[in-house]
């Protein structure tokens, strides 16, 4: 029998980035949990190809084109869901990413940082989860109802050395999301909550050069990630599905503000 506490049958999910290597997979676990499920990118492509797919799997998924950074495109992508499901119940910001100019290597120190890749990557990721909650969020507000899932990152707990941007981005999104949650639930009611998953280490191709090299053996760093991740492995996609339902669903009503790691350990490891 079916626990009705994780049932998300009838809601209604946003997922941005959900056509990315980790974004798809919330997307098929939500939709598997019952739920439709939007993918929102930027390109349409990639969303169509995934819908399509998961579609002839029997799942109820369509795709959207919106940049996250749009706030016009968002507002659009409200009004056709609005239009074809009637409610908008759950929002997971997967958009993200990193660029070559934010991140210092080996040979480079931090005067190297190219301050354009900088801001873009703090865009992307910061602006493009707050820009969809001012969004999708205006219509939980309304509805008094809704979970908003924000992507953190253990950069974010414990800065690495290397993703300058992408660290300082992240650590905000922890911020964010704490901030978020306090503010509507005074202003909203109980029903709205906002909370995080920062997952330990996926292999996606933006960081895959980081951490295998071609002949699919560990780079230095993707060993020393190994060594202090006490399941000693790299985590799998689907990995996520199970903190991102119950943050979803019924099952976690009395949770709000908090930042769920994802990652074998790897946070409460000291390295000792």
């Amino acid at each position: 029998m079916t626990n009705t506490l994780f049932d998300l049958k009838d809601k209604v999910a946003i997922v941005t980035g959900g056509a990315g290597a980790l974004g798809s997979a919330m997307v098929k676990g939500l939709a598997q949990a019952g739920s439709r499920v939007a993918i929102l990118g930027r390109t349409a492509a990639k969303g169509l190809e995934l819908a399509d797919s998961l579609q002839r799997q029997g799942l109820n998924v369509t795709a959207v084109q919106a940049d996250v950074l749009n706030q016009q495109a968002l507002q659009q992508a409200r009004a056709q869901m609005l239009s074809q499901w009637g409610s908008i119940d759950i929002l997971v910001n997967c958009a993200g990413g990193n660029r070559r100019g934010a991140t210092i290597m080996p040979e480079e120190s931090l005067f190297d940082l190219n301050l354009n890749d900088f801001d873009q990557v703090t865009a992307l990721n910061l602006k493009g989860s707050l820009l969809p909650t001012l969004v999708f969020g205006e219509t939980m507000a309304a509805q008094k109802k809704g979970s908003i899932i924000n992507i953190s990152s253990m950069s974010a707990q414990r800065p690495l050395t290397r993703v300058l941007g992408y660290s300082a981005a992240k650590a905000a999104i922890d911020s964010l999301t704490k901030w978020l949650a306090v503010e509507l639930a005074h202003k909203f009611g109980e029903g709205i909550r906002v909370n995080a998953i920062a997952p330990g280490f996926f292999v996606a191709e933006q960081n895959r050069h980081l951490l295998l090299r071609a002949n699919g053996t560990l780079t230095q760093r993707g060993q020393q990630i190994i060594e202090h991740t006490p399941m000693g492995r790299f985590g799998e996609p689907e990995e996520l599905c199970g903190p991102v339902i119950w943050l979803a669903s019924e099952a976690s009503r009395f949770v709000t503000g908090t930042v769920i790691n994802v990652d074998g350990g790897f946070g409460a490891f000291s390295g000792i």
